[in-house]
């Protein structure tokens, strides 16, 4: 398996979240380069799920798949009612 490149990056982290590093670094016996990497990985995994689904929401708005504000507090307003509405589309 090839090497990856690597760059290294410096970051100022507060002792409490230092020491919380240094704890699952000791918990996993992993060091704590690995647990960085393996935080920076998710965190930017869920941004970019993030992007993706603005994208998609905008596009949705751009079509007119829309539910207008009224329809989605009266159904709100439903809710615990003997008669429910069906949730807006």
């Amino acid at each position: 398996m090839a090497q990856l490149e690597t760059k290294v990056f410096t970051a100022h982290v507060p002792l409490p979240l230092a020491d919380k590093v240094d704890q699952l670094a000791a918990r996993l016996e992993r060091s704590r380069g690995w647990i960085m990497k393996q935080a920076l990985s998710a965190w930017i995994g869920q941004e970019e799920e993030r992007s993706r689904l603005t994208r998609e929401a905008l596009a949705d708005v751009d079509a007119g798949l829309v539910t207008d504000h009224q329809s989605v507090q009266a159904w709100a307003d439903s809710l615990g009612t003997d008669k429910p509405l069906l949730v807006p589309r």
